[in-house]
């Protein structure tokens, strides 16, 4: 008969011996994937999901899924069929959380409407149409703070827009009149650094910003494209 405490000690090691298996497995899932996928996608994590014996993988800000010998790799959603949930959304809107604290407020552009209880940063390109549908969207909104980070990622048009912006005498006022009404910025004085700008396209590259508009919530939490005013309402409600 096993005493107590030999028999603690073998489900102790059995556990571990589990534990250390899968981290040996997802070891040499990333390794094999890595080798597969070569150098221009970078595999950042493995883990073992709890849907059928997938591994979840993390590709730069996306995920995608493959089997324990890594020879398939499955490209898409994997729903809750009880609820609709979107898992694969959820575990992107957790794996690619931001502190919000941590963004450098001094970069942004600060729009306050209201009671500016409720708190954004949005990175926009000067040239981008949905951004401007976004910011349209964003006149319209009450009691908000948004932050808004020049990103130009379209061309060497759009830097010239967004450093002419970044020198106005008031910015704020300056890119919505452009995004909104489509009244050119001034030419910037030679006086005016527009270093800023190079600063947040260094920013929007640290947190895998791909495309514009993208925000970021309070929470951590990103959303890319153009939300409508009822999404975004909707959102905000949930941002603790």
């Amino acid at each position: 008969m096993i005493s107590s405490l030999r028999r603690a000690l073998l489900v102790a090691g059995l556990l571990l011996s589990a534990a250390v298996s899968a981290q040996t497995s997802e070891a040499n899932i990333k390794k094999v994937l890595q080798n597969r996928l070569g150098a221009e996608s970078q595999v950042e994590s493995v883990t073992k999901t709890p849907y059928s014996g997938l591994y979840e993988v993390k590709v730069g800000s996306e995920v995608i899924y493959t089997d324990a010998e890594a020879k398939y790799v499955f490209i898409g959603r994997i729903l809750e069929t009880e609820t609709s949930r979107d898992l694969t959304q959820a575990r992107l809107d957790e794996l690619n959380k931001i502190k919000f604290s941590d963004l450098p407020l001094d970069l942004a552009t600060k729009t306050v409407k209201g009671s500016g209880k409720r708190v954004i940063a949005v990175f926009e390109d000067p040239n981008c149409g949905y951004c401007k549908r976004f910011r349209k969207t964003l006149n319209e909104m009450k009691d908000i703070t948004v932050y808004t980070y020049f990103y130009p990622v379209l061309g060497e048009d759009s830097v010239k827009k967004a450093k002419n912006l970044w020198c106005a005498a008031d910015r704020a006022k300056a890119w919505d009149e452009w995004m909104i009404e489509g009244k050119q910025p001034p030419q910037a004085p030679g006086s005016c650094s527009a270093a800023a700008i190079d600063k947040v396209v260094e920013l929007g590259k640290k947190h895998g910003v791909r495309g514009t508009p993208t925000v970021f919530f309070a929470d951590g939490t990103r959303v890319p494209g153009a939300l409508g005013a009822k999404d975004l309402e909707a959102k905000l409600a949930t941002v603790k």
